[in-house]
């Protein structure tokens, strides 16, 4: 199963873009150095995209954003449970060539 992201935001740049979409593959298999989309902890309202840095514990997460100077992300709210990640984002669809 699969769903859709559009970046919004400087936070992974240079990586990802705001106004590039994203295919985001459900899956709990994960490992550090991906990149996923996850409820922020503080907003579960809110999907945000950052990368897997390591795990503390069983079951936990620490995700930064690739830009520091711009992300909110493990550094500001702590460690984040794994049943918060939707998947793992895997290729940008749109657009098919980035600008440069």
């Amino acid at each position: 199963m699969f769903t859709t992201v559009q970046i919004i935001g400087p936070s992974m740049e240079p990586a990802m873009q705001t106004g590039e979409y994203w295919v985001v593959w459900c899956t709990k298999s994960l490992r550090r150095g991906q990149v996923v989309l996850l409820r922020h902890p503080q907003r579960p309202e809110l999907l945000i995209v950052k990368r897997l840095m390591f795990s503390p514990e069983p079951g936990w997460w620490w995700v930064e954003g690739d830009n520091p100077h711009s992300s909110d992300d493990s550094r500001l709210f702590g460690s984040v449970a794994a049943g918060t990640i939707v998947g793992r984002v895997t290729f940008r669809y749109y657009p098919l060539r980035r600008r440069m």
